[in-house]
């Protein structure tokens, strides 16, 4: 844990040349230029912190995904990503940072050592959202495709869990992008991120000022479009679950009214029946000796029930037509 005093750690250590060192040991406050509270941004045994840019007058601290990184104006120091799973881009980005760095030369022109690390973070931070998101629109856009043909309870569980999913990532990415929006929105953080100017005591702040805006823009911009696809993705999910309600709620109603049917069925049946318990009671009456009275009080009995069967589907129907 990183405590008030130092910081204990074995991390790699990249310089103005790109050269990484391996440093077992402890790290002064004073070494790092930050405070103790700064530091709890990038300590590893907080996993649950949300992405954070914090711009100190000597240094940059980064939080952001699987990267967590001290910058400052000739050194780059990364921490334990304790908790992270996301070990190809974090070996895919330990590449590019050392490429960037023995590299002054960039999609914008020659760029300060910070705002070379600073774009190596954001392209593997970029990269890592982006191929989660491809992963999670393939699957997802199959079980819709599965669901649209036909509805299966293993199915429906998988969409819960992939919903719940999509909502993490795109709580996730929504968080990075707030983190890199709120730095675009201070002035001043933009004009501290110079750490190399502000270090060599140059006056050309203002240029500075511009590269690392657009730096920044231009990735805050990747990172809206992942987070509305993952907003699209979370739409059509929700479509189909509405969809799903309603081929379910179909179905149901089509049960409740087979349950009906036969409820009235039975109701004619039982009235047949009752004519016939009256018959069968050990009392005499005229009707035993009559030569079609048997005929005569079955045909009544049967008329009697299709005629409740038929009033009672008749009444069903102009109900479901009502509703």
């Amino acid at each position: 844990m990183l405590c008030a005093k130092d910081v204990a750690s074995a991390i790699p250590q990249f310089d103005h040349t790109g050269n990484v060192r391996t440093t077992a040991g402890e790290f002064s406050k004073h070494q790092l230029c930050v405070e103790p509270r700064d530091l709890r941004k990038i300590d590893s045994n907080f996993i649950n912190q949300l992405p954070a840019i914090l711009v100190r007058d000597k240094v940059i601290l980064v939080n952001l995904g699987h990267i967590r990184a001290l910058i400052r104006a000739d050194l780059v120091i990364l921490f334990d990503t304790y908790g992270s799973t996301d070990s190809f881009h974090q070996s895919t980005f330990i590449y590019d940072l050392q490429e960037k760095l023995r590299n002054p030369g960039g999609a914008y022109g020659s760029l300060p050592f910070e705002f070379r690390a600073m774009e190596s973070i954001l392209i593997s931070v970029v990269s890592s959202l982006q191929s989660e998101m491809d992963v999670l629109s393939g699957l997802v856009t199959n079980l819709l495709a599965h669901l649209e043909e036909h509805i299966d309870r293993d199915k429906l569980k998988e969409l819960l869990q992939y919903s719940k999913r999509l909502a993490r990532f795109e709580q996730k990415t929504l968080n990075t992008r707030d983190a890199v929006l709120e730095v675009l929105e201070e002035d001043e953080d933009l004009t501290e991120m110079c750490l190399t100017s502000k270090k060599n005591n140059r006056e050309n702040i203002t240029d500075c000022h511009e590269d690392i805006e657009l730096l920044m823009e231009t990735y805050l911009k990747q990172i809206e479009e992942i987070a509305n696809v993952a907003s699209s993705l979370t739409a059509n999910m929700r479509t189909t679950e509405d969809i799903v309600n309603i081929m379910l709620d179909s179905q149901r109603n089509s049960l409740l009214l087979f349950e009906l049917r036969l409820t009235m069925v039975t109701m004619g049946l039982t009235g047949g029946a009752f004519v016939a318990s009256l018959f069968g009671m050990n009392l005499l009456s005229t009707l035993e000796e009559h030569p079609y009275a048997f005929f005569v009080v079955s045909g009544v009995a049967a008329t009697a029930a299709g005629l409740s069967f038929a009033l009672a589907m008749r009444r069903m129907r102009l109900l479901v037509k009502q509703s």
